[in-house]
């Protein structure tokens, strides 16, 4: 079974075997990736919607893209087909970084069979391979979800374990956002305190992760010694942080974490402490 890319030779391989997911989704326009799936999509694929399918509802409290509730994701999930063991497979149209979620949420709930296509469905139609507009026929299956509740952090054990010094905190949006200088999105423009920035555009090269190699050598740089196992993973609303994740599982530095709530989340309480520039 795979746990981190697939290449489209191995995914059309196993085309009707394997469940596959397509996770396209524009945060501009939040209907596109339903649009961009009508119009062509990997035979036998089913479209996931980020917010729809992939979060849980806005509160006060939350950030832009709280975790779905599992129960409400595992009998989505099931009603597609997925059965434990099934190899799953997820792709978008940016690098990974929309399917990268889903790729995270599965294996939150336990599920460790989930790989992303590398390259996408760019990737699918550079490489000639079949393309349908065909509804998908659902054969669904029995999935009993077992949350691996150490994967994510709150923002309380997150501020905790920040002020303990347990913890290495990256950023996976862009330099100018993490910095302050623009932020197109939130209400409010920096990053947390001691946070490290690792764009995640930095683990792509032609919209495919680098080699394991490459990316290994980058992570350690930005580790600097430190464990895989104190590394938290942020960024705006929870999703591209998932990438870097990715990023150091392809590169054999397991055992990270994610603070779902990110940015979106830190900034809801004017009291948490927030920084600009490179520091």
């Amino acid at each position: 079974m795979y746990t981190t890319l697939v290449s489209t030779e191995q995914l059309n391989d196993h085309l009707g075997e394997w469940l596959v997911l397509d996770c396209r989704f524009d945060l501009a326009d939040t209907d596109a990736g339903r649009r961009a799936y009508a119009g062509g999509h990997i035979p036998g694929a089913f479209y996931l919607h980020m917010e729809d399918d992939l979060s849980a509802e806005i509160t006060l409290q939350s950030g832009r893209h709280p975790l779905p509730r599992p129960e409400r994701l595992a009998n989505r999930l099931a009603a597609l087909g997925l059965s434990a063991g099934r190899q799953v497979v997820v792709y978008d149209d940016v690098g990974g970084a929309m399917a990268a979620r889903a790729w995270w949420l599965l294996r939150w709930m336990g599920h460790t069979n989930v790989a992303l296509l590398n390259g996408g469905y760019p990737a699918w139609l550079g490489d000639e391979m079949e393309v349908s507009q065909k509804p998908v026929m659902v054969q669904s299956g029995e999935f009993e979800y077992h949350l691996q509740h150490e994967m994510a952090l709150s923002v309380t054990e997150l501020q905790q374990q920040l002020s303990d010094q347990l913890v290495t905190l990256i950023d996976a949006r862009a330099a100018a956002r993490f910095e302050g200088q623009q932020e197109p999105i939130d209400p409010v423009a920096g990053h947390v305190p001691g946070a490290l920035n690792r764009p995640l555009m930095d683990n792509l090269v032609d919209g495919q992760f680098k080699p394991a190699g490459v990316l290994h050598a980058e992570w350690c740089e930005v580790l600097a010694g430190r464990s895989p196992e104190t590394v938290v993973h942020m960024c705006g609303s929870g999703i591209t942080a998932c990438h870097n994740q990715l990023a150091m599982e392809i590169a054999g530095l397991a055992g990270s974490h994610l603070y779902p709530g990110s940015w979106s989340e830190w900034i809801r309480d004017p009291q948490r402490p927030v920084v600009t520039g490179q520091t």
